[in-house]
């Protein structure tokens, strides 16, 4: 087994990773990844104020899945919450735990509220399922609850929304968690089970349609582009920053962008990179966001595409090894938003039809 404490790659199959992975036989040491820490009798209220998620009320070993927004509703960041009755920790991606960390102790005014990155002192340990991994990582928090973030994308959240279809979801399959290990204790935590490497996760969460911030997010991102409403937007809940964009693009407009599976074709035996450009009959109409080999599924993507590109459009994907042939699995329907039925006000001025009238 590698060093778990150690940021080098397992080696080995990728497939056979992903396979043990999915199983609940292996687990994924997430060394590159942040985790802040909110503390403060305040802090549940003070970030319910801030993110899109009702957090207000978080119990104790509840998670949830909460994004910032700019005023305009674009992502800024996204976080997997977890709350131990003490302390709320915030799981991020890469690169995020330090400006996160330093915005929100900058926002706190008057709450009893303070955070802290600590994420040289702790560490995301992933894995799927109730198999070996779930029994052996089991972190525990000061008062003895264990630290444990479930995935909430596998079903629609209390005040969430989804676009996808209901039918033939993936997300239905993903049985997934997280848990906050302390470095120092990350050996004996792991108790020797198998390590895989990251993109052994990332292939999985592809298939399963899971938005992940570097990734699918861009400088314009709106939630409702990646479906990301059914698990990190309670679009019921109070004022906060960026929700009048949320509100208005899901009840009365369309989201610009919109995700699709693309599944590749695989006799080019061509990966194409994120941000690799997707056209349709030469014009460009979108971006990959990631692209991985699944064991099953074989060579697939994400890309976010225009919302005016027809669903059984085939695409192109230009990479710098050459042109792959795609077809679309529709994530976000074209007709995605626009929930609310306004009626039609006849125009002023206008004469009656009406022979009655």
């Amino acid at each position: 087994m590698s060093d778990a404490s150690s940021s080098a790659v397992p080696l080995g199959n990728p497939f056979t990773q992903q396979r043990d992975l999915a199983a609940g036989s292996a687990a994924v040491v997430f060394s590159d990844r942040g985790v802040v820490a909110v503390t403060g009798s305040d802090r549940l209220s003070y970030l319910d104020s801030l993110l899109s998620q009702d957090l207000a009320r978080l119990s104790p070993g509840q998670s949830a899945e909460a994004l910032l927004l700019d005023p305009q509703g674009r992502v800024e960041r996204a976080m997997r919450v977890i709350d131990d009755g003490l302390t709320t920790w915030l799981l991020v991606d890469e690169s995020q735990a330090g400006p996160l960390a330093a915005f929100l102790d900058r926002m706190t005014f008057s709450k009893n509220a303070a955070a802290a990155d600590v994420s040289t002192e702790y560490v995301a340990v992933g894995f799927f399922g109730a198999g070996v991994a779930s029994t052996t990582v089991s972190p525990a928090a000061p008062n003895g609850l264990a630290l444990l973030w479930r995935d909430p994308w596998n079903e629609v959240v209390t005040g969430g929304w989804q676009y996808a279809s209901e039918a033939d979801h993936p997300a239905s399959e993903w049985i997934y968690a997280e848990a906050v290990v302390a470095r120092a204790s990350l050996e004996t935590a792991l108790g020797g089970i198998e390590l895989v490497a990251p993109d052994a996760w990332d292939a999985l969460r592809v298939a399963a349609w899971r938005p992940r911030f570097t990734s699918e997010v861009d400088a314009t991102a709106l939630p409702h582009e990646t479906d990301w409403l059914r698990s990190a937007v309670h679009l019921s809940k109070g004022c906060y920053r960026g929700q009048e964009t949320v509100a208005k693009v899901h009840n009365l407009g369309h989201p610009p962008r919109r995700l699709t599976l693309l599944h590749l074709d695989g006799s080019t035996n061509i990966l194409p990179l994120g941000g690799a450009e997707v056209t349709f009959d030469g014009d460009a109409v979108g971006h990959i966001t990631a692209a991985v080999r699944h064991f099953e599924e074989g060579p697939i993507a994400l890309a976010l595409l225009k919302r005016s590109v027809a669903p059984d459009a085939l695409l192109t994907v230009v990479s710098e090894e050459g042109e792959i042939s795609a077809t679309q699995v529709v994530i976000v329907p074209a007709d995605a938003g626009r929930t609310v039925n306004v009626p039609r006000m006849p125009r002023l001025g206008a004469v009656s039809r009406n022979p009655q009238g």
